[in-house]
């Protein structure tokens, strides 16, 4: 059997909100920032499952044990006129890498657009994650002149406009 055959992805379910956290806190661990994580389990829970999820997970499994996930939400394009798939997250156990469970993840991804008529798929990558070679195979480009901004936490909170 080959590596890719032993990948399955499928949508979370609200009983999968332990196992994310679980992952989701590994992808700091990886991306040298594990102490960003505020996510808890019931933060987790309401805004991917609750009335008005914010997101949708996927879980990837290999030979039926957890190998990663990501997380998209919807977005929107104003030059394309149509919503888009932002992938917030996409991570791969570092056991399971190389067995095709990024590429699934990733074109499960594209194919939720394609299926929903999206205009396009965005992410962002870190500068030294390897895994921007994998992204380019397929073609994808980086975004040469755009620079990401973030305002968050106590910034956020006490923002005054001014």
């Amino acid at each position: 059997m080959s590596d890719a055959a032993r990948v399955a992805i499928r949508q979370a379910a609200v009983e999968d909100v332990p196992l994310l956290l679980r992952l989701i806190r590994e992808l700091a661990e990886f991306e040298r920032i594990p102490h960003e994580v505020a996510a808890t389990e019931d933060l987790v829970r309401e805004n991917l499952f609750g009335a008005a999820p914010a997101a949708e997970a996927l879980l990837a499994e290999c030979d039926g044990k957890p190998a990663g996930f990501a997380i998209h939400f919807r977005n929107y394009s104003t030059f394309v006129g149509k919503a888009g798939l932002y992938i917030e997250d996409l991570y791969v156990r570092p056991e399971y890498r190389g067995l095709g469970v990024g590429k699934a993840l990733f074109l499960r991804c594209v194919e939720i657009a394609r299926e929903r008529d999206f205009g396009r798929v965005e992410w962002a990558v870190l500068e030294w994650n390897p895994a921007r070679e994998f992204y380019e195979h397929f073609g994808a480009r980086a975004m040469d002149g755009w620079i990401l901004y973030r305002l968050g936490g106590d910034d956020l909170r006490s923002f005054g406009g001014s």
